[in-house]
């Protein structure tokens, strides 16, 4: 959410960087609104002001026993009814108020690459060599079928499009993925585990800025209130909802394996082959809370963390700046990191990491104090994944992949499968 007075104060700048993002906003109503907030909050105070001092001057005028008393006392109902009324309709304004601050998206940092598509993102490296093969590679899908280790057949007679069954060796490349990404964040960057709910109330949504702007994209169990999360982010972001802080403990860094559920909606017609977007997948979540002046340094080493994963993997992988129309609602700044796939032949996206600013610590209301009587301020925010489930996957399958259908199992994993070849 964006500071209210920023936006009064800077409305032309904001028009601009909502414009820069791609989005539409029209803030007649929000300056219409914030200015009968205000006059009405200077209208309240008055007459609260004004009821203190009657009421000193009525409790004089009782202990001299004036029957002017009275008619003071009479006239302070009248003025405590009209506080009432106000106060009610300031909390209808306010209301009103919050619900178009909530659908307006966090501003670019200055330093993101103004562009309209993703067509203007930045490859700002791409790092090892594309992998020669003596043969012609196959993708995922063949690959997985003929290893009989992804079985799409049977995940959507299960669950419908969209879905599919990990199989033996299948279901353990996956697993060895995921316990050593998180081995490699706890035990070499510094990151503490955390495994959450699956599951979250609105007020996380409304937190990490999923809704109230993507409801559709998400699933909801109407009867209580349950959202199943598109992400770690969420749960792990809100671990600290309505919360001060210790600043002298900032940073926090929080990794966490969960699944993901998400609708697709916005993706109907894409990627309909193999195991590349799915309603249901897994992935490894890095979550950052910094001091505000360290927040771009944080993103930095954020991103490195996430880079050591397809580096120690050997996969040759790219990092790419988003332009500002490719940012997503809530972020400021963001590096996408994606892994190159031989048997598709193209780049998969792997990671997003991101600075959000004070974007969500302001919807989630995350403070921290620099010592114990200082005043409050907010947080900043990062995440990114580190990395995704099954995209990674699809990148180890192809490029280990032999002449005889067989997959090589990368050095780091076979710890973790107990195998050398997948066959």
């Amino acid at each position: 959410m964006l500071d209210t007075k920023f936006i009064r104060e800077n409305i032309e700048l904001v028009k601009k960087a909502i414009a820069d993002k791609g989005e539409k906003a029209d803030l007649g109503p929000f300056l219409e609104l914030d200015a009968k907030r205000r006059a009405m909050v200077q209208e309240v105070e008055v007459l609260k002001a004004e009821r203190n001092t009657v009421s000193d001057e009525i409790a004089k005028l009782k202990k001299e026993k004036s029957p002017e008393a009275d008619k003071k006392v009479l006239e302070m109902r009248q003025v405590g009814d009209k506080i009432k009324l106000l106060d009610d309709d300031l909390r209808q304004v306010e209301e009103k108020l919050t619900e178009i601050t909530l659908s307006l998206p966090n501003l670019p940092d200055p330093t993101v690459p103004i562009g309209q598509s993703e067509k203007d993102n930045v490859v700002e490296k791409t790092v090892g060599e594309e992998k020669k093969f003596d043969f012609a590679p196959q993708p995922h899908w063949e690959l997985g079928e003929k290893l009989d280790i992804i079985d799409f057949e049977r995940g959507v007679k299960m669950s419908g499009t969209r879905f599919y069954l990990l199989k033996g060796a299948g279901a353990r490349l996956q697993r060895a993925l995921i316990a050593f990404m998180l081995d490699v964040h706890t035990k070499k960057h510094g990151y503490g585990e955390i495994l959450p709910p699956y599951i979250v109330n609105h007020d996380c949504l409304i937190g990490t800025g999923q809704l109230p702007k993507f409801a559709d994209n998400l699933y909801h169990d109407a009867e209580e209130d349950f959202w199943l999360i598109p992400t770690a982010e969420v749960p792990v972001t809100n671990m600290y909802r309505g919360e001060i802080l210790d600043g002298t403990k900032l940073p926090l860094y929080h990794v966490a394996y969960t699944a993901c559920f998400r609708r697709e909606k916005m993706s109907a017609g894409k990627d309909v082959r193999g195991i590349k977007r799915g309603h249901q997948f897994d992935k490894v979540e890095l979550v950052k809370f910094s001091l505000p002046e360290n927040s771009n340094d944080e993103l930095q080493k954020l991103l490195a963390d996430a880079c050591a994963i397809p580096e120690m993997l050997g996969l040759r992988y790219r990092v790419v700046q988003l332009c500002t129309a490719d940012l997503t609602f809530s972020s400021v700044k963001t590096y996408d990191v994606e892994v190159w796939a031989p048997g598709c032949n193209e780049w998969l996206e792997v990671s997003s990491c991101s600075n959000f600013g004070d974007f969500q610590a302001r919807r989630a209301n995350i403070k921290f104090r620099r010592e114990p009587k200082a005043k409050t301020e907010f947080v900043h925010t990062l995440n990114g994944s580190g990395l995704a489930l099954p995209r990674t996957m699809i990148a180890v399958m192809e490029n280990y992949q032999n002449a005889d259908g067989s997959i090589t199992v990368p050095e780091v994993l076979r710890p973790y499968m107990g195998m050398d070849v997948i066959k």
